[in-house]
């Protein structure tokens, strides 16, 4: 069997891979110069279940009401963007009742952790190399109050295997010493020991690697003009520079996969949210942090990645707009020296970026089938694309492949819209 799969990002290289373990003739399309140069490349190089979470927690409204306006809010709604949103907004609302959320939450983690266990079997078998540690994560507070009800969350990701340790300021430190010099705003912390990070582009130049040396074909520099159909199956895919064909289809063009759908008369319910990062060399001279930190109010991730350390956070609907704004990676600049306040850069220089997030009404990821037969979607993993990688890849070869499923993958599919 022949598969096109468009697109060369985490889901696109993951399920590629995949596809010829099982035996299929695969072609990647990608318009970029190489894997993982668009939403992949430099995200918040986390791999975590236990922060698994839909963005479109109960409240989220208020959120996005109060963030109309300032560039330092963690979740930013600009305008321009809501005609773009539309009934999917009113879905995305929806889908915050308390109900909802738990619900979706529930689903995001065991899929993560599906997924963690997939990548794991794929090491063993490839031990790649992209800085990744699986030390875990540590969440800290600047308040009792927001440790309280993080501290309730972790109890109820127990009934799926989540677990987690609390600490006291003075265990923080001793578990990141270089949170130090704020001991005195720390208020108590969460460390979810089973949580992972690494670097995705690593990730997706490895694999991309190894699935070329098997016989994948990468075609960089190839724009998807239009995918072609009849009735109800894709014919053909029409780049830049000829006309395609094969057996079956995989679209995992993140948030563009919706250009495509349109063409093809249905709608996928995905939109952009922008993320910024910004990587740091770091300067040895100075201390240096040795595991993940999230923010709790920050709304921050820091981590360390080699001699680099990145820090991410915000998200920011405003289209499919992928410039850089400074404001923005000012702020990023701002959160880590609240963080890290002795914290020392060399003078390397510093990366900047900015990635469009494919981000579903109810934070779940599209895995599976589609309205046309031969087309399959790997595409709305939100900010969890990295965390589910692996899992999703496996989980929509083994649909193109009529394998049977060790995972059940039904929540995830694209009926459920």
């Amino acid at each position: 069997m022949h598969v096109i799969v468009i697109g060369c990002g985490l889901a696109g290289v993951t399920t590629a891979y995949f596809l010829q373990e099982y035996g299929a003739q695969v072609t990647v399309l990608d318009r970029a110069p190489g894997p993982a140069r668009e939403t992949s490349f430099a995200n918040g190089s986390l791999i975590t279940p236990s922060h698994a979470d839909p963005w479109n927690s109960p409240g989220v409204l208020g959120v996005l009401l109060r963030s109309l306006g300032r560039e330092d809010s963690s979740m930013l709604l600009r305008l321009k963007a809501l005609p773009s949103l539309g009934l999917w907004g009113l879905s995305f609302l929806r889908h915050s009742s308390q109900a909802r959320f738990e619900a979706s939450f529930l689903k995001n983690v065991r899929i993560s952790s599906y997924s963690q266990s997939v990548m794991a079997a794929l090491l063993r078998q490839h031990p790649l190399q992209f800085e990744h540690a699986m030390d875990g994560t540590l969440q800290i507070f600047r308040n009792p109050e927001g440790l309280q009800d993080a501290l309730k969350v972790a109890h109820f990701l127990k009934q799926v295997q989540i677990r987690h340790r609390a600490l006291t300021p003075d265990e923080l430190i001793e578990f990141e010493p270089a949170l130090a010099p704020i001991r005195n705003d720390l208020h108590g912390g969460i460390s979810y020991p089973d949580d992972e990070v690494g670097n995705a582009r690593l990730f997706c130049e490895e694999l991309c690697r190894i699935t070329k040396s098997s016989g994948v074909e990468f075609r960089f520099g190839e724009q998807v003009l239009r995918i072609e159909h009849r009735r109800r199956s894709v014919t053909g895919v029409v780049t830049a520079r000829e006309r395609l064909q094969a057996d079956a289809y995989v679209l995992a063009a993140g948030s563009y996969s919706t250009e495509f759908t349109k063409q093809l008369g249905f709608r996928l319910p995905v939109r952009p949210a922008k993320g910024y990062s910004l990587t740091l060399p770091i300067d040895k001279t100075g201390p240096s942090p040795r595991h993940a930190v999230i923010d709790d109010e920050l709304h921050a991730a820091v981590v360390p990645l080699g001699d680099k350390l990145r820090i991410a956070g915000t998200a920011e609907f405003t289209g499919f707009d992928r410039s850089i704004n400074s404001r923005r990676i000012a702020n990023l600049q701002t959160l880590l020296k609240r963080i890290y306040p002795e914290f020392k850069t060399s003078q390397e220089p510093q990366e900047a970026w900015t990635g469009l997030r494919p981000m579903t009404p109810d934070g779940m990821p599209i895995l599976g089938t589609s309205p046309l037969g031969n087309l399959f979607l790997n595409t709305g993993h939100g900010p969890l694309g990295w965390t589910m990688a692996c899992g999703s890849g496996k989980i929509v070869a083994d649909r193109v492949m009529k394998k049977l499923a060790e995972f059940d993958s039904s929540p995830y599919g694209y009926d459920r819209f």
